[in-house]
């Protein structure tokens, strides 16, 4: 290390507190050994919460620490980074020589984020999705701000019953122990702003998130000037009747632009991610008709300054609102429009002529938006034709709804062994160059990384996910370990092929696929010479019958007698398991019903970490497969005549693609013991998947397509 100056430890340890404060330490995993060196008991059982291991490290012990040489050299450079970090560019976008990306601020509103797993604030793929572009905004430096909702329950926690029943449990959120700070004004008060719902003042307070350089703002109801009904409002994630979802999507979408109003931030550009945030154009809406009183000209003016991304691919998906709802919850804020209700209802309906009975977010979010966007080249076509009649004007080739392909954030899905790896063969430059494809193509090289280390790391990963899963066993969370150590230590192997199938428990994702045919499935299981292993782990939505069912039918699958041993289940799938899981897989299963997966990220993240992908061609991998990077199911263009002469010939292929190729593959070694068309293959994932599919790329993407067109 190189002689500085001695810096005061006061100074210090008021860096490693605002440190723990901003989730840069993420995604740096030299900045979360300084918390687990801390405690790595509180570490642990706090899901990793910086703040957690800082309320029980007095200042006394951490001025201790400090006086250590050795923890020292740990935390300068990590603080040292973290400042340069923050300072950043100059010019937002800058970073790395590209041009500049934007020219204003963006407002970001989505019902949720989903930054790290200590704060519970997201349910699947939308909140992950929210987090990571939140995470690539804040690196390449986009004057970004984002909007939510603070979850006092969160998402449920998941248990698994006897019967393979889930179950679901809402412990309570500590603002206190969680890296969130409340919004206040200069006087040190909170910042309480407020909606009418009906004619009732709803009042809410704000949390902050410091997210790099980016700022997350979440909307909290439970303050004491609401009733104890109000104060619940925002407790659940997705959680309530129809009655509660509108309530809510008031409070994000006109409550968020008044609270930016609050803090005299104004967007140049309001991104609406899913329809649940459309109610902010009513508020801008309000704005403008009151300062013009012209309808038509403040609708205008709305329009040029949102964008909107549609996740879902079925009509059934998107929020509609019966009109007597929108009457009773939104009628105070249509008379402040000087609207009457058959106006507001024109808003969400594609042909308001024919007399509205409901209203349809994802419809207001469109009409009110000058760009829209599907997240995969598909789903914007799927789209497009979805909401055709919105765009009677358009020309069928000139498809109105555009698409930008979902990616991740890299270096958050890198674990910490494979960061160190790409560290050590390239002197930091990966975490700069992961979008560029010209460096992995230079990286995948078997010259600048052998094959001998890449099947090293592949198997330290394994191993690493292998001994999580029976550390997990241990505790009572694994559907298919015993407890005790003995029959522990034979969970799983660490030779075996690894497969992992991991997300939200959907019916059209179809987890059981695998096992439709059980015999069959059982003779792949149970090859002595080639044995295969597999991983699940995913929450069903609290009202979701069939997706429960399938549960259940997995968790019962992991205690038959042929496959006990080497099917588990993962009870509560978070964002620490995914990281697990994404890391230690050899191969990343997807069997969704095409063409319902818009776009999908799970598969995109284990490239980093050497996994290949296993997938139905639908939603990203449609763009991302080229026949030597993994395997597809099917092909892209099959058409079925029911969606049960889907599931057969999808799992017929399944079962012979795993026969005659991905099995064979794996364990196809040679005189070293490696498998060298596997290390083919996972070297044309790197180059291919990784410089393309990530958030850089996507967030890069919308800021020239949509923030900021020329």
């Amino acid at each position: 290390m190189k002689k500085r100056n001695k810096i005061p430890i006061e100074e210090l340890i008021a860096r490693i507190h605002a440190l723990a404060y901003n989730l840069w330490w993420a995604w740096n995993p030299r900045a979360q050994q300084i918390f687990e060196e801390l405690s790595p008991l509180v570490w642990e059982e706090t899901k990793h919460n910086p703040v957690a291991v800082l309320s029980q490290v007095s200042d006394a012990e951490l001025r201790a620490y400090l006086n250590d040489r050795e923890f020292l050299e740990m935390v300068l450079p990590v603080l040292d980074d973290f400042d340069a970090y923050m300072s950043g560019p100059k010019k937002p976008g800058t970073s790395g020589g590209k041009a500049e990306l934007h020219r204003g601020t963006i407002a970001y509103f989505c019902a949720e984020f989903g930054l790290h797993e200590c704060l519970n604030f997201y349910s699947g793929g939308l909140g992950i999705l929210a987090g990571d572009h939140v995470k690539s905004a804040s690196d390449l430096g986009l004057h970004f701000v984002a909007v939510g909702l603070f979850y006092r329950r969160g998402y449920f926690e998941q248990q698994i019953n006897e019967s393979g029943h889930q179950t679901e449990d809402y412990p309570p959120v500590d603002p206190a122990m969680i890296p969130v700070r409340s919004v206040r004004d200069d006087t040190g008060k909170p910042v309480v702003c407020s909606v009418m719902i009906g004619e009732e003042e709803v009042f809410f307070e704000t949390w902050r998130i410091d997210v790099g350089r980016s700022t997350v703002y979440l909307l909290d109801t439970d303050v004491p000037e609401n009733s104890d009904e109000v104060r619940g409002l925002t407790s659940l994630a997705y959680g309530g009747d129809v009655n509660m979802r509108v309530r809510q999507e008031i409070v994000l979408g006109i409550g968020g632009v008044r609270l930016l109003r609050s803090l005299g931030i104004r967007p140049s550009v309001f991104h609406m991610n899913e329809g649940h945030a459309a109610f902010l154009t009513l508020e801008l809406l309000r704005e403008e008709i009151e300062k013009s009183g012209d309808v038509v000209m403040a609708e205008r003016s709305v329009k040029s300054r949102c964008v909107f991304t549609t996740h879902t691919p079925v009509p059934a998906g998107h929020d509609r609102f019966p009109r007597d709802l929108m009457e009773h919850t939104l009628g105070h804020h249509c008379r402040a429009m000087g609207l009457d209700m058959d106006g507001l209802m024109s808003y969400g309906n594609i042909h308001p002529d024919q007399g509205a009975t409901e209203f349809i977010m994802t419809v207001l979010g469109l009409k009110f938006s000058r760009a829209a966007n599907g997240v995969s080249k598909k789903h914007g076509e799927i789209s497009s034709i979805m909401w055709k009649d919105l765009y009677p004007t358009t020309r069928r080739k000139a498809l109105p709804i555009g698409y930008v392909t979902n990616g991740i954030h890299v270096p958050t899905w890198t674990s910490r062994r494979s960061w160190e790896f790409w560290e050590r063969r390239n002197s930091h430059r990966w975490k700069d160059e992961f979008h560029n494809a010209g460096f992995w193509e230079h990286l995948a090289d078997p010259e600048v990384v052998p094959d001998e280390e890449l099947w090293s790391l592949r198997y330290t990963l394994r191993r690493d996910l292998i001994e999580f899963i029976r550390r997990k066993t241990r505790d009572g969370r694994v559907v298919g370990g015993v407890p005790g150590m003995e029959a522990i230590l034979r969970l799983l192997s660490y030779d075996s092929l690894t497969i992992g199938f991991a997300r939200r428990f959907a019916p059209y994702k179809r987890a059981p696929l695998l096992f439709s045919n059980l015999e069959r499935a059982v003779n792949l299981f149970n090859d002595p010479q080639r044995p295969i292993q597999l991983v699940f782990s995913g929450k069903a939505h609290p009202r979701d019958g069939d997706g429960k069912d399938f549960i259940k039918q997995v968790t019962q699958l992991c205690d038959h007698p042929s496959l006990n041993g080497k099917i588990v289940f993962i009870v509560d799938y978070n964002i620490n398991v995914a990281r697990y899981m994404v890391s230690g897989c050899d191969v990343w299963l997807n069997t969704p019903r095409r063409p319902l997966e818009a776009s999908g990220t799970s598969g995109q993240k284990i490239a980093i970490n050497g996994g290949l992908n296993l997938s139905i061609p639908d939603g990203w991998w449609m763009e991302g497969y080229n026949g030597k990077n993994g395997w597809s199911i099917g092909k892209r263009d099959a058409v079925f005549g029911s969606p049960e002469e889907a599931d057969r010939a999808d799992a017929d292929e399944l079962y012979r693609i795993l026969a005659e190729e991905v099995i064979p593959g794996f364990y196809d070694r040679n005189s070293d013991g490696l498998p060298k068309k596997w290390i083919a293959r996972i070297r044309n994932s790197l180059r291919t998947i990784i410089p393309t599919f990530n958030t850089h790329r996507m967030v890069s993407e919308y800021a020239k397509k949509y923030y900021f067109p020329k």
